[in-house]
Formats: C-alpha cells, sequence, structure tokens
C-alpha cells in the first residue's frame, strides 16, 4: 500500500449500476466483464493511449454498502468521440492508496477488494476508484493488477 497523487485522465467504456449486497456486483461485474470480453470491447475505444484495461468504480451513492457505477474500459487522450453504448468518465486528479494484487485472477483481485472493504483506517474519498489491468494481467498464475482507492484530501 503507497500513496500516490494521480493526474487527471479519461476513461471510455462499458457501465452497469451495481451493489455489493446479497453478492450482486460480483454476477453484474462478471457479467459486464464477460461483455468487454465477447464483444471485444477494447478493440472499439477510439483515441486510446495505452492498451491498459481499467475498471472504475464510481457514482457512490454513499461508500460501498450502497450503489455505485463500475466501467470497464481503457485510458483515452479525450472525451470527445464516444461510440454509441459507450460511457465516458473524467478521473479528476486526487490523492490514491495503491495495492497490488498478485496471483490468479479475478480471486487475487477480489482478495484485496475485501482487504479494502475491511480496512476502517482508510479515508475514502468515494468520488472515483479504479484497478489498472496491464501487461502483468496476463501472466496467469503470476499476474498483477494495481488498485487504486481515492482518499479524503
Amino acid at each position: 500500500m503507497r500513496i500516490e497523487t494521480i493526474e487527471q485522465f479519461y476513461v471510455i467504456g462499458i457501465s452497469t449500476r451495481t451493489c455489493n449486497a446479497n453478492g450482486q456486483a460480483v454476477r453484474d461485474i462478471e457479467a459486464l466483464w464477460g461483455k468487454f470480453w465477447n464483444e471485444k470491447i477494447q478493440n472499439q475505444i477510439p483515441n486510446k493511449t495505452n492498451e491498459d484495461i481499467y475498471a472504475v468504480y464510481t457514482d457512490y451513492e454513499s461508500d460501498f454498502n450502497y450503489p455505485y457505477t463500475t466501467i470497464i474500459g481503457c485510458p483515452v487522450n479525450s472525451l470527445e468521440h464516444i461510440p454509441e453504448g459507450f460511457v465516458g468518465v473524467n478521473i479528476e486528479k486526487a490523492t490514491y492508496t495503491k495495492f497490488l494484487s498478485k496471483g490468479k485472477m479475478p480471486e487475487a483481485v477480489g482478495k484485496t477488494w475485501f482487504e479494502i472493504w475491511a480496512n476502517t483506517d482508510l479515508k475514502r474519498a468515494y468520488k472515483a476508484d479504479f484497478t489498472v489491468h496491464g501487461k502483468k494481467y496476463y501472466d496467469g498464475d503470476e499476474a498483477e493488477v494495481e488498485t487504486f482507492i481515492s482518499l479524503i484530501d
């Protein structure tokens, strides 16, 4: 866990509104990932800045116990050209705590989220949190995903 300031950036992707109650988020987010892979969403996103995949968690109704929006997509250089059926999000400059998930995915990321939810000392801003699925995401049992949690300034 490490504190970082992240500059503003943009993501275009597909989204769902969900909540963590009764395992709903697991079902909804798994379905969103299925759509992302099956429809080759990554290839449909214009103006990508790189090939990393981002899962953004935003529009929190309150905290992680209440509804929020999940967007799976890619970082882009602007939100000028958002394809029909896609959404764009502006991630504002903020301070984040960075977590690193290592191991078989998606289990390793799930374990990290349970650690985050259990950490009552974490001063979460609930603005926009995100995971970065870069090149190491594809490394099987040695995979890595970075998770960034927005903090109250």
